[in-house]
């Protein structure tokens, strides 16, 4: 057996050929070494380790993670495979279904617009998006003649804002993580199919009940993917023509798209489920309890390797973990990367600040509000893990996840794929970075 001081020689020489291969995994950021920029080597390798122990027991098939610190990625790492199938390595050029981090990337194509005067947030929707000018709320009340509870509905109070919609308090839902009779109409519509355009899908949600009063509550929604139509209609153009043409291209996000296209293939990770994991909504509904990973059912998530009709703002990218770094670093230098500027600093600040004041934000997420388009920690004590007061972040629903921490300077990405994601690696990850920082 290896005395510990060999171990720990070849620890530090795996770290320093990391280190020597950063500029490749990378994606052209610029690299440094942890000590440069107040992180310590020897205690990312707690990160390395706890990930490998993970992967060998089955919790995930692989992951990717990466690291960035005043600016400069530090770390960069795959552990396990991409499809276990196939017996294929994670690789740095993984390509991952992203699900919900793609509404940042269509929050920052609504406030680009926003900057240019195309609209207030204030604005009522309906100015723009005509099918949500005559909105009613569904709503609960105590029948006259029976005394008992019923649902009925009644017009709103006010019209939902495009603020609203980025803040996730336009009174809409999904369909899938509730059973409220507003929840069943979204799914007996089939609003999460893909045989719709965005001006069919806007149009379809503007005929069904608000699930609350604009304004009243944060409720995690569909309210993306509308965005994405206010791009469209604001625009004058396709939704994924202006997210490539002023987002993903400028920013060199060179495998961050709505589809893969076919000589990308090989290197989209495979997609699981927990065993037993049942088909479409009712995986949400009625999530599976085993541990045990199996190829996802295809009615969980469409394929994502063709252009669909529909572009969801909401949940349709995929990406790879360096090309969200530079978007994360974007965002974390006021909206400029290598000299391509998307956003000024000022419309930065607004985005990452809290906008929910009173309203409790949903999810079980203590101690963090929600600006326009990210999650936002407003109290430290209150979230009891390790981070900072102003840190923002997002994840999606196969589990990635990413964070941008401006007082730190500190920015985490992770990559994995599984579907509904139940395990901890994410705030793992997350935890095991923060506590490399030495200065």
């Amino acid at each position: 057996m290896p005395s510990n001081q060999a171990i720990r020689r070849i620890a530090g020489l795996a770290l320093a050929l990391l280190l020597l291969a950063l500029p490749l995994l990378a994606n052209g950021l610029p690299t440094a070494k942890p000590e440069e920029v107040g992180m310590s080597a020897e205690r990312l390798e707690r990160l390395t380790d706890y990930m490998e122990e993970k992967i060998a027991e089955g919790v995930a098939p692989g992951a990717l993670a990466m690291i960035a610190r005043r600016g400069k990625v530090v770390y960069s790492h795959e552990w396990g495979l991409a499809d276990r199938e196939q017996g294929v390595p994670m690789a740095p050029d993984t390509i991952f279904r992203i699900y919900s981090m793609t509404k940042p990337i269509t929050s920052v194509a609504v406030m680009m617009l926003y900057e240019e005067g195309r609209f207030a947030l204030g604005d009522p929707l309906a100015r723009h998006l005509p099918e949500f000018a005559e909105m009613k709320v569904m709503e609960q009340v105590e029948s006259s003649t029976s005394g008992e509870s019923e649902w009925t509905t009644r017009e709103t109070k006010r019209p939902i804002t495009i603020r609203d919609l980025l803040r996730h308090t336009a009174g809409l839902t999904y369909g899938v993580f509730g059973n409220t009779p507003v929840d069943q109409q979204y799914r007996q519509a089939g609003l999460l199919l893909d045989d719709r355009t965005l001006a069919e899908f806007s149009a379809s949600i503007g005929e069904l009940p608000l699930l609350y009063e604009p304004g009243s509550t944060w409720h995690y929604s569909v309210a993306t993917d509308i965005m994405g139509r206010l791009v469209e209609v604001v625009s004058g153009m396709p939704f994924d023509e202006f997210v490539a043409q002023r987002i993903t291209e400028p920013l060199g996000m060179v495998d961050t798209a709505f589809w893969v296209p076919e000589p990308k293939r090989d290197r989209l990770a495979q997609l699981y489920s927990p065993a037993g994991t049942a088909e479409g909504a009712e995986a949400w509904l009625r999530p599976s309890a085993s541990t045990e990973l199996v190829v996802a059912p295809a009615s969980t998530s469409r394929n994502f390797v063709r252009r669909p009709p529909m572009p969801s703002g909401g949940g349709g990218m995929v990406s790879t973990a360096a090309d969200y770094m530079r978007f994360c670093l974007m965002m974390l230098h006021g909206g400029e990367l290598d000299g391509v500027r998307l956003l000024s600093p000022k419309t930065v600040e607004l985005m990452s600040t809290d906008h929910l004041g009173e309203i409790p934000m949903g999810l079980g997420r203590r101690g963090y509000g929600f600006g326009l388009g990210f999650a936002v920690a407003t109290d430290l004590g209150e979230i009891g893990e390790l981070t900072s007061e102003g840190e923002y972040n997002w994840g999606g629903a196969a589990g990635t996840a990413f964070w941008i921490d401006p007082e730190e300077e500190l920015i985490g990405v992770y990559m994995v794929q599984i579907i509904p994601h139940r395990t901890s690696l994410g705030g793992d990850f997350k935890r095991l970075t923060y506590q490399a920082i030495v200065e």
